[in-house]
C-alpha cells in the first residue's frame, strides 16, 4: 500500500509538471521531454543527496531541518562531507540546495539564477553524469531550460512554477525501494516522448514482458562481474531488466545509440536503478559505422548482450563504408541490399545481429528480438546467419511471440537465444503466438501477456521442457535436417486421428459418401440445364 502511495505521489508530480509546461505554451513540443525530465532529474538527485549525508553525519539525521543544520558547516567540514559521500552520487554544493533557489524567487532574473544553479551541478558532476558521443564530446546534464520558453517576459515566472511544484514533494522515503518501482516510474515518466520518432534509428520501446523474459532466460544462474552490452539502446529497458536479473553491483553496462534523446533517457534509467558506474560506457553515436567500445584496437566483446534493433530504416548513405575489408569478419553474411524505391526499408536488423556475434565473449550470451520471417528463410543473409549460429554451435532457442506484442508495429516478432557454450544443441524451439489477451491501446491493438503466461514461458525454456504444440527441444542435426529452420511449428508432430470400426460401418460409409455425390451432380446438372433455359429466352436489342 505505501508504495502505491508513492507511486501515485510521483506520478501525480510529473502530471503538475507537465501541467506547468503546457500552461506556458510547451505541451507536447519537443522541448517539454527535456524540461520534464531534467526537472524530475534535478529534485531526485537534490533529495538523494539529503538522504546520503543524513547516513553519513548523525547530527544531520537527528536535526528537525538538516539543511539548515548543514549551513552552520564550515567550508572545510562541507568538503569533508563530500569526500565521505558514495563516490557515483551526485554532489551538491549548499548553494545548489533546491530550498535556495526556493528562498529566491523574488530575485532579479529569477530564471537565470536557475538555470545557472543546474548547469553548475552539471559541470560539479561532470565526470560521472555525463553521456559521451562518438567523438569524446560530452553531452552534460542540464539544458537552460528556461530558454524553452520563447516569451522572455515569462522566463521567471515558469521557473517559479516548477520550483512551487518540486518543494511539495520528497522522494527521500522511496529510496529504499527496487527496480520494479522504479521501472514503473520510468515508464510513466517517458510514455509520451518515447513514440517511434523516425530518424536513423526509430525508437521503439520494448514491452516489459518481452524484456522480463529476455533476462529470465537468459540469467537463469547467478553470475557475478559481468558486461552487459546492447548495440541500440533506445531507453535501457532490455538493459535495466537484464542488470537487474544478474543485480545491478553484479555487473558493468555498456551501451550505444544514435539518438541523443535515447542517450538522455538511458542515462536517466541508470540514475534511477544504482547503476550510475556505468554512466561512462553510455555512448551517443552509430553503431554500425563507428562501434565505440574496444579493447586496443578490436572491438571490446561483452558476457551479455540484448537488443531490439531497428528492423527496417534508410542505412543508404553508410553502406559504401561498411563494405570494407575491416568489416569483413564483422558481417559474415554480407550487407543486406538497399531497395531502389523504398530506401527506407532496408533489412538493418541483420547488420545488428552480425555484430551482436562478432561481440560475444567466449562464453557470451545474447537475446535478440528479430522479425519472425528471419527463422525460418531460405535464402540469403537471414539464412547465412541462421547457418552460422548452428554451424558454429552456438544457438540456445527461439522464443516466437504473439502478434501485437508491440503496440506501435504489426510485425511479428521472435527472440533469438545465442549462447556460446551451448555446443552440445539442447535447443528449445517455442511457440508461443496463441497466448496472451488483445487489448486496445490508443487507436491500436495489443495483445498482453499476464505474468502466469509470461513465467510459463520462462520456466518452460529454462527447463528444456517440450510440450505438445508448444515447445520442441532439438539437435544441431535435427535443425540442418530440417534446412535451418528455426520455427517450432516445422518440428511439431503431425497428428493424425484414427477410429476403428467394422466392415459393415465402413460399406455404410462409403454408401453414405456415394449418395451424397450423386446428389451434388444431380443438382448441379438441374442447374446448367436452368441456366442455359434462362441464355436461351435473352433477346439481343
Amino acid at each position: 500500500m505505501v508504495t502505491q502511495d508513492f507511486t501515485a505521489q510521483t506520478k501525480e508530480l510529473i502530471d503538475n509538471l507537465k501541467g506547468v509546461c503546457t500552461s506556458y505554451g510547451l505541451g507536447n513540443d519537443g522541448n517539454e521531454f527535456k524540461i520534464i525530465t531534467q526537472v524530475f532529474l534535478y529534485k531526485f538527485m537534490n533529495d538523494k543527496f539529503g538522504h546520503e549525508v543524513k547516513l553519513i553525519d548523525a547530527k544531520l539525521r537527528d536535526s528537525e531541518n538538516w539543511e539548515q543544520e548543514i549551513a552552520t558547516y564550515s567550508d572545510a567540514q562541507y568538503q569533508m562531507l563530500l569526500m565521505r559521500m558514495n563516490p557515483d552520487s551526485a554532489k551538491l554544493k549548499r548553494e545548489h540546495f533546491l530550498s535556495n533557489l526556493y528562498n529566491n524567487q523574488n530575485k532579479e532574473n529569477f530564471a537565470r539564477f536557475f538555470d545557472d544553479t543546474l548547469r553548475d551541478i552539471a559541470i560539479f558532476n561532470n565526470d560521472i553524469f555525463s553521456v559521451k558521443t562518438g567523438s569524446g564530446s560530452k553531452i552534460t546534464l542540464f539544458d537552460e531550460l528556461s530558454n524553452y520558453i520563447t516569451d522572455s517576459s515569462q522566463r521567471d515566472n515558469f521557473c517559479k512554477a516548477i520550483i512551487n511544484q518540486l518543494v511539495n514533494f520528497s522522494f527521500e522515503k522511496i529510496f529504499s525501494q527496487k527496480f520494479d518501482f522504479f521501472s514503473t516510474i520510468f515508464e510513466y515518466l517517458i510514455k509520451d516522448y518515447n513514440k517511434d520518432g523516425g530518424g536513423k534509428y526509430a525508437e521503439y520501446y520494448t514491452p516489459h514482458a518481452v524484456s522480463k523474459i529476455m533476462a529470465s532466460i537468459l540469467v537463469d544462474s547467478p553470475v557475478y562481474d559481468v558486461t552487459c552490452y546492447d548495440p541500440s539502446a533506445g531507453s535501457g529497458t532490455l538493459l535495466m531488466n537484464l542488470a537487474h536479473a544478474i543485480g545491478e553491483e553484479n555487473c558493468t553496462v555498456y551501451s550505444q545509440d544514435i539518438s541523443q534523446k535515447s542517450s538522455s533517457m538511458l542515462r536517466l534509467n541508470l540514475i534511477l536503478n544504482n547503476l550510475v558506474h556505468s554512466i561512462q560506457n553510455i555512448i551517443q553515436g552509430n553503431t554500425m559505422l563507428a562501434p565505440y567500445h574496444k579493447d586496443g584496437d578490436k572491438l571490446m566483446t561483452f558476457d551479455y548482450i540484448v537488443s531490439n534493433p531497428p528492423f527496417k530504416l534508410d542505412f543508404s548513405d553508410y553502406v559504401a563504408d561498411l563494405d570494407n575489408k575491416q568489416n569483413h569478419d564483422r558481417f559474415f553474411a554480407g550487407i543486406p541490399n538497399v531497395p531502389k524505391k523504398d530506401k527506407d526499408k532496408m533489412s538493418i536488423y541483420l547488420l545488428f545481429i552480425q555484430h551482436i556475434i562478432f561481440s560475444l565473449s567466449d562464453k557470451g550470451k545474447a537475446a535478440i528480438v528479430v522479425p519472425t520471417g528471419f527463422i525460418t528463410a531460405q535464402s540469403g543473409i537471414e539464412r547465412k546467419i541462421r547457418e552460422k549460429l548452428v554451424e558454429s554451435k552456438m544457438l540456445r532457442g527461439v522464443v516466437s511471440m504473439p502478434s501485437n506484442i508491440f503496440a506501435t508495429t504489426g510485425t511479428n516478432v521472435s527472440i533469438l537465444f545465442i549462447d556460446k557454450t551451448n555446443t552440445k544443441g539442447d535447443i528449445v524451439l517455442m511457440d508461443a503466438s496463441k497466448l496472451g489477451t488483445k487489448v486496445k491501446e490508443g487507436k491500436n491493438q495489443k495483445t498482453v501477456l499476464s505474468p502466469e503466461e509470461e513465467q510459463t514461458i520462462i520456466n518452460t525454456f529454462n527447463k528444456h521442457e517440450a510440450v505438445e504444440d508448444f515447445t520442441v527441444v532439438v539437435s544441431y542435426e535435427d535443425i540442418k535436417a530440417k534446412n535451418y529452420s528455426f520455427s517450432a511449428g516445422q518440428y511439431f508432430d503431425v497428428k493424425i486421428e484414427y477410429t476403428d470400426i467394422s466392415p459393415a460401418e465402413f460399406e455404410a460409409k462409403m454408401t453414405g459418401f456415394k449418395t451424397n455425390l450423386d446428389k451434388l451432380f444431380a443438382e448441379s446438372s438441374d442447374l446448367e440445364i436452368e441456366i442455359k433455359k434462362q441464355l436461351a429466352g435473352l433477346k439481343y436489342e
